[in-house]
């Protein structure tokens, strides 16, 4: 009497344990309790996110010049060239390359850039004249009140923000030796960081590999290849395509004859590091400035954005970058987002590698469950789905 009342309760304890989806959802629930726990000690870790504070800057640094210089250096190898010959080549050739930037190119943006801030108040009174000129206009008669006072507010805005930048200066100046001092430290370590990660840096995967049971030594290495190639084939095609952006609007602006057109230029360089949107928040300061100088000035502004929309988009970014991350362009927004609100400028420039990273391990993660589980033997397929016929 006392077994058969004992079977239904070991039969469900059997079934219970041998579940493999009930022992994942037990082993995220495990994980989510030392998550929580961790944030409870979190103070314990404040001396390890500050050492990482330091020394994150000049890592990444160092490897987005890696990911960038990395496939030279193999070039040069390939063709009997010591490695370590070629990396003192490439330090020297950039080296030449910065002490030109400096004594060409940045004396050139700081006259620009200080002769757009003493120019800047007279901008913004032609800019709101020109505004209130347009809609002036009879067509606008029935709403020339709230336009007025939106146009009012927008130029006491902008002023505001141009009289606080000086205050929050001074507000903030301890705050700007303190970066100063971080860049100081990237600038001095990051070509040491850099030059042995291009000397040694195939040897790095394999030696902290061999500390992992041997079973999962060739799966940890080949996630590391793919997260690899994903990240240097994004970083080295946007820093590609950024330079090929300032050059296009350094020619395009100095041909309609925009005033800071080399300013301009590497500011469009820059933001486009940030996919999709980066042009055209770099547009902004050039369509201002094309409405200071009048209707025609601004549809040529205009003309040249669109031709270097239609060059970037047709024949560089494809030609670049082609579709290696795979990921959707709505995706990457969100991570756009996500990661900016989440971590600043930097979050907006290494959001999408990273997410393109994390990919990689959560889709090698899940495949290992699928094999492990058998939940996934028979999958059926879902309709509306043409994977499988567009990959053939």
């Amino acid at each position: 009497m006392d077994k058969k009342e004992k079977r239904p309760f070991s039969w469900f304890w059997k079934w219970f344990l041998d579940n493999k989806f009930v022992t994942g959802l037990l082993i995220i629930f495990l994980i989510l309790i030392n998550i929580n726990l961790f944030t409870k000690v979190s103070y314990l870790f404040f001396p390890v996110w500050q050492f990482l504070a330091i020394v994150a800057l000049p890592i990444i640094l160092a490897g987005i010049l890696f990911y960038l210089l990395n496939p030279i250096v193999n070039f040069f190898e390939k063709r009997g060239i010591r490695r370590i010959y070629s990396i003192i080549g490439l330090f020297i050739l950039v080296a030449g390359l910065i002490a030109w930037g400096v004594v060409v190119i940045i004396p050139e943006i700081r006259e620009q850039t200080t002769m757009f801030i003493d120019r800047l108040p007279g901008y913004i009174d032609t800019a709101q004249n020109a505004m209130d000129n347009f809609f002036s206009d009879p067509v606008f008669d029935k709403v020339q009140d709230q336009i007025t006072i939106s146009s009012e507010r927008i130029m006491s805005s902008m002023t505001d923000m141009v009289q606080n930048l000086s205050r929050t200066t001074v507000q903030s100046i301890g705050n700007f030796f303190g970066a100063v001092a971080s860049i100081f430290i990237a600038i001095v370590t990051m070509p040491v960081i850099l030059f042995y990660l291009l000397k040694d840096g195939k040897k790095i995967a394999p030696y902290f590999v061999q500390f992992l049971p041997t079973k999962m030594r060739q799966p940890t290495l080949r996630v590391l290849r793919e997260m690899n190639q994903q990240v240097s084939s994004y970083i080295r095609g946007q820093l590609t395509v950024a330079f090929a952006v300032a050059i296009l609007f350094m020619i395009g602006f100095s041909i309609i004859g925009l005033d800071y057109a080399i300013t301009l230029g590497v500011i469009a360089g820059f933001l486009n590091l940030v996919p999709y949107i980066g042009s055209f928040l770099a547009m902004v300061p050039a369509i201002f400035l094309g409405i200071v100088g009048g209707p025609v000035l601004l549809i040529k502004v205009l003309v040249v954005f669109a031709i270097e929309q239609a060059i970037e988009g047709r024949l560089i970014s494809p030609l670049v970058l082609g579709n290696q991350l795979a990921i959707h362009p709505v995706t990457i927004l969100f991570v756009l987002l996500t990661a900016g609100q989440l971590f600043g400028f930097f979050g907006v420039v290494l959001g999408v590698p990273a997410y393109a990273a994390l990919k990689v391990v959560i889709t090698n993660i899940f495949n290992w469950y699928k094999t492990i589980s058998g939940l996934y033997t028979d999958e059926e397929k879902i309709p509306g789905d043409n994977t499988e016929e567009s990959e053939k």
